[in-house]
């Protein structure tokens, strides 16, 4: 080990004085590795916000859609049965889906109505998992059964076996005036999703019954695809819609990043806004630690001066106190590192404990669309925030270094 590093590090162990120089120094380091440790934290709260809500998401939507132009598909049958035979496709369900009407009395309220085979539809998504009666087995044809969102249901105050109307946008005209067609559906059952948007304006029925009511006969509005990756969505949809694209209309195609982009990428601005609100708190330990180092050339003239005179160079005092920077950094940002990644992965105890002991609730499942905080630690934001972190502590080393190999001995032992 070369004496530079050896003089820098024994500087950081000074007990001159009381030790100051050395408590000074393990603040620097404490206030590296905390600002490093609220950083990742904080990224990982987001992360794990953001899969969940991608999770709860998926479990009512699927990965693509496939729509017919004039919002219907014929011989959906052998499209369907290409569309699931390409690589990367797990399923294909066709589906219906209009807006509608329900009523319960004096209760109206509008949603999404959508048609599916209880059979195929657990193929694609994880709905049957979110019910909290009921099952999709109970959508049989010709029952006009249907299943509601927990926020519907509430909104329409029925339950499992109670019953609503059901009115389409389309009807018939009589002499009495436009009178929307209509049919009772008993509830066979209710699912809690987690999103609202879903929860409060999506209904399930049977496809045959959704047929009859909004008169497609044979056709269906389209064709959901569940992917092995979920990310290829965007791609993939549009290769498989060339494939059953057997008449060559064309087809309108959709995938969960586009009809959710607005959501995501709010997420992903609120993380880039984050770590740079939150890169403060670095920035100021950096600045903290340039204190340190001046403070430590200050009360080592005397024996900086001593080293030039038997022949150190500017350059070998340089690298002191490089040396010192470099090692207050690299420990602040690895202690920081492994505490947030420690509180990360236990984010979920430590918050309920902490909901317990001071008997608060953070989140309320009536107001957000969960009651807890996930978490999700990726290695590239730990990667990140070290390497901003390191980089700060390197450029706030450069000028108490330089100070310090700018020492005049002369000067210095003046009045030694």
């Amino acid at each position: 080990m070369s004496y530079e590093w050896l003089i820098g590090i024994r500087y950081l162990r000074s007990r001159h004085r009381s030790g100051f120089v050395s408590f000074v120094a393990s603040m620097s380091m404490l206030g590296l590795g905390l600002g490093v440790a609220v950083l990742i934290v904080v990224l990982s709260v987001l992360n794990g916000y953001e899969r969940e809500l991608r999770s709860r998401m998926l479990s009512v939507t699927s990965h693509a859609t496939i729509v017919g132009l004039d919002g219907a598909i014929a011989d959906w049958r052998t499209r369907l049965d290409m569309a699931a035979r390409e690589p990367g496709v797990k399923a294909a369900v066709p589906f219906i889906e209009s807006r509608g009407l329900l009523a319960n009395g004096q209760r109206v309220a509008g949603a999404m109505v959508r048609g599916v085979l209880p059979e195929e539809e657990v193929k694609a998504v994880g709905l049957a998992e979110r019910l909290e009666s009921g099952s999709l087995a109970d959508l049989q044809p010709g029952k006009f059964r249907v299943l509601l969102g927990s926020a519907l249901a509430t909104e329409l105050g029925v339950s499992v076996g109670q019953s609503v109307i059901l009115m389409t946008p389309e009807g018939s005209a009589t002499p009495a005036g436009f009178v929307p067609r209509q049919r009772r559906f008993t509830v066979a059952g209710i699912f809690e999703s987690g999103m609202y948007e879903y929860d409060r304006g999506l209904a399930l029925t049977h496809m045959s019954d959704a047929a009859k009511m909004y008169r497609l006969g044979d056709k269906v509005t389209g064709i959901r695809l569940a992917l092995a990756d979920p990310f290829t969505a965007p791609s993939l949809v549009r290769t498989v819609a060339r494939v059953i694209d057997l008449d060559g209309n064309g087809f309108y195609v959709s995938d969960w990043t586009r009809d959710h982009a607005t959501l995501f990428r709010a997420i992903e601005l609120t993380k880039s806004m984050m770590f740079f609100i939150l890169l403060i708190l670095v920035v100021v330990a950096s600045i903290n630690l340039v204190a340190t180092l001046v403070m430590i050339v200050k009360e080592k003239q005397t024996d900086i001066a001593i080293l030039r005179t038997i022949g150190a160079a500017p350059v070998n005092v340089l690298r002191m106190f490089l040396v010192q920077g470099a090692i207050i950094g690299l420990v602040g940002t690895a202690g920081g590192a492994l505490l947030g990644w420690i509180i990360s992965v236990n984010f979920e105890v430590i918050l309920k404990f902490i909901e317990k002991l001071a008997e608060i609730k953070f989140l309320d499942a009536a107001v957000y669309s969960m009651s807890d905080l996930p978490s999700e630690v990726q290695l590239h934001d730990v990667v990140k925030v070290s390497l901003v972190t390191l980089l700060l502590t390197a450029v706030a080393t450069i000028y108490p270094a330089w100070r310090a190999s700018r020492t005049l001995p002369a000067d210095a032992l003046r009045h030694e």
